[in-house]
């Protein structure tokens, strides 16, 4: 691996940490819905499954668990509207 590409991907780890920690504490003070935590999550390993695509197994094992984590929250968000009529 070149230099220059380990640049590009700790810079990328970097910014995707600080984005999430940005999301965790202004929404926190704020009464804005945020996202859950099952959201936040399946967003990072999409986009690191995008970041590490070079190796398909690991690129694509990450999108995978992405996607499932997704629906996994969009069921049960269904769920919590269902149960109590949000």
């Amino acid at each position: 691996m070149e230099i220059t590409t380990a640049v590009y991907i700790m810079l990328t780890l970097v910014v995707l940490i600080i984005v999430l920690l940005l999301e965790i504490f202004t929404l926190k003070k704020k009464k804005l819905k945020r996202s859950s935590r099952l959201a936040t999550s399946a967003m990072m390993l999409i986009v690191l499954g995008i970041v590490f695509g070079d190796n398909r197994l690991i690129g694509y094992g990450l999108i995978g668990a992405g996607v499932l984590l997704s629906v996994l929250d969009i069921v049960k968000t269904l769920e919590k509207k269902k149960r109590y009529g949000k």
